[in-house]
């Protein structure tokens, strides 16, 4: 493969993470979500495992092995924060703290439902993709019977 891919391609997962929270967090100043955050970390592991393979991608990073973990937690962080104020009477996907009231602050970020329903989606996405594309980096790897 080429050499500028098998150098630079392991290395973007750190500046991949970087931006995934950068996107989270512009979400709620501009446009942005837990989506494309969840997109951009699983296409960064799914370069790792092409350039490294299977094998050695996740012994370099032994959390893979929780993604499907990972991608059910944040389906159930997800449901709670979308649903929860169903519990109380609200509609789902009601806001919290509702206009007009005190808003949490992290440094310049708000800490809104809509916040935490976006992690839950990122660890959706991100879980899901590199917990397919384990599945087909083994299935590729496999010898036909």
């Amino acid at each position: 493969m080429n050499a500028v891919i098998d150098t630079i391609a392991p290395r973007l997962l750190g500046p991949a993470l970087m931006v995934a929270a950068a996107i989270i967090v512009k979400g709620y100043t501009d446009v942005g979500d837990g989506f494309s955050a969840g997109v951009i970390v699983a296409l960064a592991i799914a370069l790792r495992y092409i350039t490294l393979g299977p094998e050695l991608t996740e012994r370099s990073l032994p959390v893979l092995r929780h993604s499907p973990v990972v991608a059910m937690t944040g389906l159930l962080i997800a449901l709670g924060f979308g649903f929860g104020g169903v519990l109380v009477g609200d509609p789902p996907f009601t806001h919290y703290p509702r206009p007009g009231e005190d808003v949490v602050h992290v440094g310049t970020l708000e800490l809104l439902t809509a916040v935490g329903f976006d992690i839950g989606l990122f660890m959706l996405v991100a879980g899901s993709l590199v917990t397919l594309v384990h599945h087909l980096a083994r299935l590729v790897q496999e010898p036909p019977p």
